[in-house]
């Protein structure tokens, strides 16, 4: 459990430091105004959010607040801001993979432990975040991409999507659609890893 509470700290602090640097750099400072221009956790967790941390060790943080106003290319910014939030998440894997495979002969138990953990619920983040369902970063940046008309019917729609995808994730269905997916993607990533650590 504390393997699993200090990754998700990590991977959610920098994937909403991520969302909050990217919107800054394009033009808009609503995050940094807020005090979320940081990689302090305080500054990113919800307080329900992080009770379930602590009670199911899984949660979630705070979303960064974001007016596409302020950008010069509204739609292009808007893709860029969302995506920056799981590229994060797997940055931190690749990274804590290439630590776990060069030091997996001389690390200590615990070092592994973390590191493993820090791998696998960052590709699964990864992965997760960019499904095509509201109100993740996936559905945002197709939201972006699509055009006026289709944005709009997407708004009125997005309460159902939200619905569905609660349905796909909390109940059994999820067990025949969303999970099966996210294991044979966060696997593929993982293999993809696996395979450009070993030309070295």
């Amino acid at each position: 459990m504390p393997f699993v509470i200090i990754s998700l700290l990590v991977a959610f602090t920098v994937h909403e430091f991520a969302h909050a640097y990217t919107a800054y750099k394009l033009g808009d400072d609503t995050a940094k105004e807020q005090g979320r221009l940081t990689l302090n956790p305080i500054q990113h967790l919800d307080p329900i959010g992080t009770i379930f941390i602590l009670l199911a060790g899984f949660g979630w943080a705070r979303p960064v607040p974001v007016n596409r106003r302020n950008f010069a290319n509204p739609k292009l910014a808007g893709v860029l801001v969302s995506l920056a939030g799981p590229l994060s998440n797997f940055i931190i894997a690749f990274i804590a993979f290439g630590i776990l495979f060069f030091m997996i002969g001389s690390a200590p138990p615990f070092a592994v432990q973390l590191l493993n953990m820090m791998v696998w619920l960052n590709v699964l983040l990864f992965v997760f975040n960019l499904l095509p369902f509201p109100p993740l970063d996936g559905y945002r940046i197709i939201e972006d991409l699509a055009p006026p008309q289709a944005r709009v019917k997407m708004t009125q729609y997005e309460q159902y999507g939200v619905l569905l995808f609660l349905v796909l994730v909390i109940t059994p269905l999820g067990n025949y659609t969303i999970h099966p997916f996210l294991s044979v993607m966060t696997g593929a990533v993982r293999a993809g890893f696996q395979s450009i650590f070993s030309i070295f």
